[in-house]
């Protein structure tokens, strides 16, 4: 879940992180109340889009007038930024920058911890940094049982060889940042900049949260749902309580489990497919399940065959396979449909498939026999 910039400080000023004055708005006349009630200029007129490269889109500009105001934000709002429409401008008080620095938290999968990354180079893309300057980049590894304590992000400001007078204020901010990353049930935590003010204070200037929608039940985050940017597709899923994403291919996947969809989209792309979706029905494949993410991926255009794979765990193969032959007479389906039962019960499954096998609706053996055929059966359409 991908807040908004004004959102991220939002969640941000809930952890005491310092962030700058502002109120968003959707009218260019609300736009000049609000830096009017703000009564600090110059202020700063920000397109609130789930993208980068607002500045060099025209997204972000300085005012320093009412009449400025009212210019920048009847130009930035309806403007087209990467093919999203900006439709909400955040209002927000200038800031005197001395320094710029980049600070952030996520996961390292692979590591099985959090990883933070800080630079002393930061109002620029961290990858941009990354690739001309990687020794800019302090990196620590933190346990998760352990957390991060002071003396670790005391050393860790030094190795990134900040100002030594943003050091108080930077450590103070990491810990914070943390605190929110970890408590706020964070997939990403992203300050660029993270600003040194010529009066020493060091400052949020940015924000860039994604959340994980997993944890939503342990807080109150409707405020931050009712602005999550999706496409038809996603919109019907999310409707549906399926987990969607839409892409750009052919082949509609279906699986049970985020590390299964994410396999068959890899086995997709290695048969010379290109997927349509990613789309998890988790553990429960029953026919209300099934037919609703059918339904999703039948109205997606771009589909020309759907590739469900299905691996049995708790969830056995015959209450998957009635799911799937429940659905099928509940939705009509135009793209032919190729399904790899595996796991629990799967042979029972299967014996029930077996009847209504066609052209239409086929079986294989494997994820790699059933990729192959559906990657084939996209190309004939």
């Amino acid at each position: 879940m991908d807040l908004f910039e004004y959102q991220g400080k939002q969640f941000f000023a809930s952890f005491d992180i310092p962030v700058s004055a502002g109120e968003a708005v959707t009218t260019v006349e609300d736009a000049v109340a609000a830096a009017e009630r703000l009564d600090q200029w110059p202020v700063v007129v920000k397109a609130q889009v789930h993208t980068g490269g607002r500045g060099k889109a025209g997204g972000v500009k300085l005012a320093n007038s009412v009449e400025e105001v009212r210019e920048h934000a009847t130009n930035i709002l309806g403007l087209d930024i990467k093919g999203h429409i900006v439709k909400i401008v955040w209002i927000e008080v200038g800031s005197d920058i001395a320094e710029e620095y980049y600070a952030s938290f996520t996961l390292d999968r692979s590591a099985k911890k959090h990883l933070g990354m800080l630079s002393a180079q930061g109002g620029v893309e961290i990858e941009a940094v990354a690739e001309s300057d990687p020794d800019a980049i302090a990196k620590i590894w933190i346990d998760p049982v352990d957390g991060l304590d002071e003396a670790t992000a005391r050393e860790w400001v030094a190795a990134a060889k900040l100002n030594p007078q943003a050091t108080e204020g930077a450590v103070d901010i990491l810990l914070k940042l943390y605190r929110a990353y970890t408590e706020g049930d964070a997939d990403l935590v992203e300050i660029n900049p993270l600003i040194l003010k010529p009066t020493g204070e060091v400052h949020a200037l940015d924000a860039k949260v994604t959340l994980d929608a997993n944890a939503a039940f342990r807080h109150e985050w409707a405020e931050y749902e009712a602005t999550q940017s999706r496409d038809e597709r996603e919109q019907a899923a999310h409707e549906k309580g399926l987990q969607y994403v839409g892409l750009d291919g052919s082949v509609g996947i279906i699986a049970n489990g985020a590390g299964l969809a994410m396999s068959t989209l890899d086995v997709v792309n290695q048969v010379g497919g290109s997927p349509a979706n990613f789309l998890d029905i988790g553990g429960g494949a029953n026919a209300d399940v099934m037919a609703g993410a059918l339904e999703v991926i039948n109205n997606d255009p771009s589909v020309k065959s759907i590739f469900i794979n299905i691996f049995g765990g708790i969830t056995r193969g015959e209450e998957v396979a009635n799911g799937i032959v429940e659905a099928l007479n509940r939705v009509t389906i135009d793209a032919p449909i190729v399904i790899r039962l595996d796991g629990t019960n799967a042979d029972e499954g299967r014996a029930i498939l077996e009847p209504h096998l066609s052209g239409q609706l086929q079986m294989q053996p494997t994820m790699l026999d059933a990729a192959r055929t559906a990657v084939a059966l996209a190309a004939d359409r």
